[in-house]
C-alpha cells in the first residue's frame, strides 16, 4: 500500500487527522498506527455488539 492510501484508510477511521501532518511520517509509522487504529475500531465494535 502506499503512503497516499495509508494516509486516505487513516483519515477514513480519525476524520480530524490532517493529511498535511500525516504526511510528515514514513509509510512504516503511518502503517503501525493504522494498524493500531484498526485495533480500536474493531474494540469498539464489539463493546457495542
Amino acid at each position: 500500500m502506499s503512503k497516499r492510501e495509508i494516509i486516505d484508510f487513516i483519515i477514513e477511521i480519525n476524520k480530524g487527522a490532517k493529511p498535511e501532518f500525516l504526511a510528515q511520517f514514513s509509510a512504516e509509522e503511518l502503517d503501525l498506527y493504522l494498524e493500531h487504529l484498526m485495533e480500536l475500531d474493531l474494540e469498539e465494535i464489539a463493546l457495542c455488539a
